[in-house]
């Protein structure tokens, strides 16, 4: 992750949460600037992810705020226990502490979904990897958590390489035409990827040479039956209607890679509080 995009990115969502500024705190301790401590609390299992937000964020207050992690990213926490303390002006800590606890919970959910991926998967020759299906603006931070989940990164943007997918090939008019088309104009360090979804676009793919081929909303059975036909220098992925729930069903299929949508646009927040506790003496 970029720490100076990180720190951009934090610098906006406190200038969106607080305005012109939190007229709460100002009213309470502007006159009087308490210090004090407060601790984030687990409150339900899951995988952790937001240790380099809490060490970023609170650095762009004051850098003299004592934060102490006892829960590294990727890290399993249960029910009540404590991922942090963070020592410093009452003022910084409870004006900082919806927007910190927003992405931390946030972050976290995608890791444990991802973490419920691999485990129900259960088959680790398999990459299970995340798509393009991010929140716009926080992709960066999204397809970190998917890899404190113990996931892997898609591309990250369409700058990454070439994907030709069912309409960009009904554009052009075939897989070979859009691959002879783009190869024309693509360097040699861009790799392409071609989604299929029968066994005519699947040979038409292994014709063009293409680098990768994605089986498109194919059952594991219908893989299964047409994979062996792939070169082992081709690397194959599946897509596309795979669930939490039948993705175990994909552990004997012979892909190097599963990609899943729902691992960061469908995942819950996962529950963590932050509670101040006793003032600094």
């Amino acid at each position: 992750m970029n720490p100076l995009e990180l720190r951009q990115q934090l610098i906006h969502y406190f200038n969106e949460d607080i305005g012109s500024g939190d007229k709460t705190c100002e009213a309470l301790f502007d006159t009087n600037p308490l210090q004090g401590k407060g601790e984030f609390i687990a409150k339900q299992k899951g995988i952790f992810a937001g240790e380099k937000i809490l060490e970023q964020a609170y650095g762009l207050w004051d850098k003299d705020i004592q934060l102490q992690l006892f829960k590294k990213d990727g890290d399993i926490v249960h029910k009540g226990d404590r991922i942090a303390t963070v020592d410093g002006s009452y003022q910084i800590l409870l004006t900082t502490e919806r927007v910190i606890l927003n992405i931390m919970q946030h972050l976290s959910g995608i890791a444990t979904m991802t973490a419920k991926a691999v485990t129900a998967l259960a088959n680790s020759t398999i990459k299970v990897v995340d798509t393009r299906k991010t929140t716009p603006g926080i992709r960066m931070l999204e397809k970190y958590a998917v890899r404190c989940g113990g996931g892997v990164n898609h591309r990250f943007g369409l700058d990454d390489a070439i994907m030709l997918k069912d309409n960009h090939i009904a554009a052009i008019g075939s897989i070979g035409q859009a691959v002879k088309k783009v190869r024309d104009v693509t360097g040699h360090m861009v790799k392409i990827e071609v989604e299929i979804e029968n066994e005519e676009q699947l040979q038409a793919a292994i014709d063009a040479d293409v680098d990768v081929i994605m089986f498109d909303n194919m059952s594991p059975h219908n893989i299964n039956r047409i994979i062996t036909q792939v070169p082992s220098h081709i690397i194959t992925e599946a897509s596309g209607n795979i669930t939490l729930e039948n993705i175990h069903e994909y552990s004997n299929v012979k892909v190097d890679i599963i990609s899943l949508g729902f691992i960061t646009h469908s995942a819950p927040a996962l529950d963590i509080s932050f509670n101040v506790m006793e003032g600094l003496k």
